[in-house]
């Protein structure tokens, strides 16, 4: 599967998945998420050793495509949950690389990423609760472990934007780069690990996630049910008519 919203680079055994519709600020979509569960899912461990996670022209994502929320949803996965299954699976190591700003799954799937960088000026947000919506991506499960329970419930509930200094400073990112040169950071991080012993590189973080996935994936399941319910909601609906004449 191969989409214009995601563009793909190999390199030293480093898949690089740049998301691609600046346009939209980078907020994803059904056809893009897909694209990139495909690509996560079906990767070729003899050749690819590491995998770095990127947004086009210095912007990570918006996050859904608000639009989407719109349409009806088919039964089971969505497409979003696909795409996050496919990390929280995945056994290379997976790089992110944040310029700009994430907002709502751009932020809750850095949390099934192995090494997040972001540039020092980049900002974050979790928009769920002002949007008539509920945490998803399992970070009601996850982000109290990363960050604690108070910063959790501060960044879930109140669904203020936060900094790329509070976020490292709370242990949701690796580290800090300078604006511009995060991706050339990732990628080099992402290097240096395909340039490891491969199996023992898989194994051993197979081990560090053995415990959680089955976890995350019934957390997974948990939150679908409510986010679903949540989108059909009056609150829902009420705050992305709100949205949408805010953009026309």
């Amino acid at each position: 599967m191969t989409s214009q919203t995601v563009l793909t680079e190999i390199s030293q055994g480093v898949l690089t998945l740049t998301i691609n519709r600046p346009e939209r600020r980078n907020a994803i979509d059904t056809a893009t998420y897909l694209t990139l569960a495909e690509q996560v899912s079906s990767v070729d461990i003899k050749a690819i050793r590491a995998i770095v996670l990127t947004g086009a022209n210095n912007y990570f994502t918006a996050g859904n495509d608000l639009k989407d929320f719109q349409a009806p949803r088919p039964e089971g996965d969505s497409a979003g949950l696909t795409f996050l299954r496919s990390l929280v699976n995945c056994d290379l190591p997976i790089v992110a690389a944040i310029e700009g700003s994430a907002i709502g799954i751009g932020v809750t799937m850095l949390q099934h990423c192995d090494f997040v960088y972001a540039a020092d000026n980049a900002n974050f947000k979790i928009p769920f609760v002002p949007l008539g919506l509920c945490p998803e991506g399992a970070s009601s499960l996850l982000l109290a472990q990363i960050v604690g329970p108070r910063r959790a419930t501060d960044w879930l509930l109140r669904g203020q934007p936060f900094t790329a200094t509070e976020a490292y400073d709370a242990g949701f990112l690796t580290g800090l780069c300078r604006p511009g040169e995060t991706l050339s950071h990732a990628r080099k991080i992402a290097a240096e690990l395909s340039a490891l012993p491969p199996e023992a590189l898989q194994l051993s973080k197979r081990m560090l996630k053995h415990s959680q996935r089955s976890k995350i994936h019934e957390t997974f399941d948990y939150e679908l049910g409510l986010f679903s319910q949540r989108l059909k909601s009056e609150e829902a609906q009420a705050a992305f008519a709100g949205f949408f004449k805010a953009k026309a």
